[in-house]
């Protein structure tokens, strides 16, 4: 189905009942109309204050990938679609505009290890034609269930066409560690041509789960070279695994990791080291704040976990000076400052404290 470039802003429509099926199809199959309420489309009714499996699920397509210095860079499109922002614990939902016309994609991630970054120093693609600038916007640090970990926004184009994306990657200002030391320090530019076809984002996938609204979440889209963000799994890391915690929904995996284990980059003294990642798909949850409370002999002391992207312990929240016997308490202060799509939007607010014991260490 094509329609004249006139259209473009105006393909997305209304969704029928009968449109949509719970297997995948494109636009033409599921009813959509150009009235355009798909700016806004359905959401599950009473949402849980978890991870849920969305009413509707988008795919996504490839339009190209580079590097740029040490940095794997892919950029990819689906829908407009509508993502919330956090702002402290302030949920904001960014709804589509009239003028919108795709859902710009960057994932990055370093070419040395394959582990996708979480930059803190942000993302913004800039889009040309043969005319100059046609638009630029930040790509907000986003969760999706289907896109995992990414940087996304909604971009207005210039009808169809030849476009060249500028994808300007911040360098990161946490604490790198091992091989990452001094790595990722600088900012750098990727730049990716892609053709704009409206019939050729009508062919994205587009899907509506008989379980939506459960707890749970559809598996990531996988697309080959391009990470999709999980975490390491517990059993792949180093060092005593002391409990798993869950907190608003998120799974925290704590860990001590000795010394002579990490070549003593954390210090002298066992380093407690927690890896957040999402339930169901294991994506990072990166951008919180943590602290930490260490009981011991009757005295506490409280640490603020540092944020760290370590080649074995990957982008994790760690302190020093944890030994055996000791009693933690790990309280998330900040939660993940992060945008999500729809099945993330409720999950990861409200997040508590959860506490265990330093048990199984030498002493």
């Amino acid at each position: 189905m094509t329609l004249p470039s006139t259209t473009r802003r105006a393909f997305l429509g209304s969704v029928a009942a009968s449109g949509l099926a719970a297997s995948a199809g494109c636009l033409s199959t599921l009813g959509f109309s150009r009235q355009s309420a798909w700016r806004d489309p359905p959401v599950v009714a009473d949402r849980p204050a978890a991870v849920y499996v969305p009413a509707i699920t988008e795919g996504m397509q490839m339009y190209g990938q580079t590097t740029a210095g040490r940095y794997g860079v892919a950029l990819t499109y689906s829908y407009p679609h509508r993502f919330w922002t956090l702002s402290g614990s302030e949920l904001s939902k960014t709804v589509v505009g009239p003028d919108d016309d795709l859902h710009l994609m960057a994932s990055v991630w370093d070419t040395e290890t394959g582990r996708v970054l979480p930059l803190d120093s942000g993302v913004t693609i800039e889009i040309r034609n043969d005319s100059g600038l046609v638009s630029q916007e930040v790509a907000y640090p986003m969760l999706s269930q289907q896109m995992g970990l990414h940087y996304g926004s909604n971009y207005v184009l210039d009808g169809e066409g030849a476009y060249e994306a500028r994808i300007q990657v911040g360098g990161l200002s946490l604490r790198r560690t091992g091989g990452y030391a001094g790595a990722f320090a600088s900012a750098e530019v990727a730049t990716i041509d892609f053709e704009f076809a409206t019939a050729a984002l009508h062919g994205v996938s587009l899907s509506r789960p008989e379980n939506a609204g459960d707890r749970g979440a559809v598996a990531p889209m996988e697309m080959e070279g391009v990470p999709v963000g999980r975490a390491p799994s517990a059993d792949a890391l180093p060092g005593t695994h002391i409990g798993t915690g869950q907190l608003g929904d998120a799974v925290f995996e704590v860990f001590v990791v000795e010394p002579d284990a990490v070549g003593g980059r954390f210090g002298a003294a066992p380093y407690l080291y927690v890896s957040a990642r999402t339930p169901h798909n294991e994506i990072v949850l990166p951008m919180m704040g943590l602290e930490v409370a260490v009981r011991r002999d009757g005295e506490v002391r409280e640490s603020r976990a540092t944020r760290t992207l370590d080649p074995a312990l990957g982008y994790h929240y760690g302190v020093s000076g944890v030994r055996a016997g000791d009693e933690v308490t790990i309280t998330t202060t900040v939660p993940p400052q992060i945008a999500r799509h729809d099945g993330y939007e409720t999950a990861f607010l409200e997040m508590g404290q959860v506490s265990m014991g330093v048990d199984g260490l030498d002493g």
